[in-house]
C-alpha cells in the first residue's frame, strides 16, 4: 500500500497459461472428445496439452471398452495420430452424401469393435476379424454376427427395454489405419417379427450417397426381453442385402469420406437421413409392385384373349 493509504496497483489477473500443466490436464480430463477438440482450438498451449495421447486413449477406452481387447490395444497405436485419430473417425458419423466408387485399395481384413449399452450400463463387447479377401466372403451376402443364440453370455440379469439401447459398432480397416462407425448409436426403428415375435432394434447409418445403408439389427427374446442375436448387413435402397465384394467398396467409400454431427445432433441427423432413406426405400418398392401389377394384368388380359379367341375358333369349326 502506498503510504498516502491509496492501494497500489492490482497484480495482473491469473490467466490460464499462468497454471501448472498437471492442473490443466487434470481439467482437460474431465472433458468429452468434441469439448476436448474444441479446447485444442483455443491456444496453442491447451492445443499441445490436448494432444497428448493419454487424454484420447482414456476417452476411447471410455467411449469402446472392446478397445481394451488385446488385438486392439496393440493396433490403435499404428493409427496416423494414435487414439486421437481413432476417435475422430469412428466417434462422428459418416457423411451419407459421399458416393461410394470402385476402389482397387479394398480393405483385406476388417475388424468390428462392437459395444452394446442400456441405459448407459455396458451390456457386451465383441472384437471380430473378417478376411475379406475369402471368395466365400465376397461373393455371399454381407452379414457379420457378433452374438448368437448359442452364445452362452448372452443372458442378462435382468430383462431390458428396447428403446433404452445403445449399439456402436465401429468397423476398423487395421491396414490403413482407418475406421468408421456403422451404427446410429440409438434405435432407428423398434419392430416386432411377424413371425418369431421377437423384438427388432435397428440401428442404421446411410451410406454411398443414399444408395446404400449399413443395418445393426439387435434380437431381443419376445418373453425374456434380452438380446439374442447381433448383426451387421449392407442393403441397398431395394431392400437387397449387398455381397461382400459390393459392401467393401461401401465400406471403404466410408472410411475414406468425410465425417458429420457430433454427440445428440448427430444422432439426430443420422435418424433423419435414415427416415429419408426408408421413405425412399417404401416408395420404390410401391412402385415396383404397381409395374408388377400392370404387368401382371396385361398378362391376363392376354391370356384371356387367347382362351376366347381358341374358344371360338375351336366353336366356329
Amino acid at each position: 500500500m502506498a503510504a498516502d493509504g491509496i492501494p497500489s496497483a492490482l497484480p495482473a489477473a491469473i490467466t490460464i497459461e499462468d497454471l501448472h500443466p498437471d492442473v490443466l490436464t487434470r481439467t482437460l480430463r474431465l472433458l468429452d472428445g468434441p469439448a476436448l477438440a474444441a479446447a485444442s482450438c483455443a491456444t496453442s498451449r491447451l492445443r499441445a496439452l490436448a494432444a497428448q495421447p493419454c487424454l484420447w486413449e482414456d476417452l476411447c477406452l471410455s467411449a469402446w471398452p472392446s478397445l481394451r481387447d488385446p488385438r486392439l490395444r496393440d493396433l490403435l497405436p499404428s493409427f496416423p495420430a494414435s487414439h486421437r485419430s481413432f476417435f475422430s473417425d469412428a466417434f462422428p458419423f459418416p457423411d451419407p452424401s459421399e458416393e461410394s466408387r470402385p476402389c482397387q485399395d479394398a480393405p483385406a481384413v476388417l475388424i468390428s469393435s462392437i459395444d452394446l449399452f442400456h441405459e448407459g450400463e455396458h451390456v457386451f463387447s465383441r472384437v471380430l476379424e473378417t478376411d475379406a479377401r475369402d471368395p466365400w466372403f465376397l461373393g455371399s451376402p454381407f452379414r457379420i454376427d457378433a452374438l448368437d443364440r448359442k452364445d452362452e453370455g448372452s443372458t442378462l440379469a435382468a430383462p431390458i427395454s428396447p428403446e433404452d439401447l445403445t449399439l456402436s459398432w465401429v468397423v476398423i480397416d487395421p491396414a490403413r489405419g482407418r475406421a468408421v462407425n456403422l451404427s446410429s448409436r440409438r434405435p432407428v426403428s423398434v419392430e416386432r417379427h411377424w413371425y418369431t415375435g421377437e423384438i427388432q432394434v435397428r440401428f442404421a447409418v446411410v451410406l454411398g450417397g443414399g444408395e446404400a445403408a449399413a443395418n445393426a439389427v439387435v434380437a431381443c427374446g419376445e418373453e425374456t426381453m434380452q438380446p439374442r442375436e447381433v448383426n451387421l448387413t449392407v442393403q441397398d435402397v431395394d431392400g437387397m442385402c449387398l455381397n461382400g465384394k459390393e459392401s467393401l467398396v461401401v465400406l471403404r467409400g466410408a472410411m475414406k469420406g468425410r465425417r458429420m454431427g457430433w454427440g445428440g445432433e448427430g444422432e439426430a441427423e443420422a435418424r433423419r437421413r435414415y427416415a429419408e432413406y426408408a421413405a425412399a426405400k417404401q416408395e420404390r418398392k410401391e412402385r415396383r409392385m404397381r409395374r408388377e401389377g400392370r404387368l401382371d394384368m396385361c398378362c391376363i388380359v392376354l391370356g384371356v384373349s387367347l382362351f376366347l379367341g381358341l374358344f371360338a375358333f375351336a366353336a366356329l369349326r
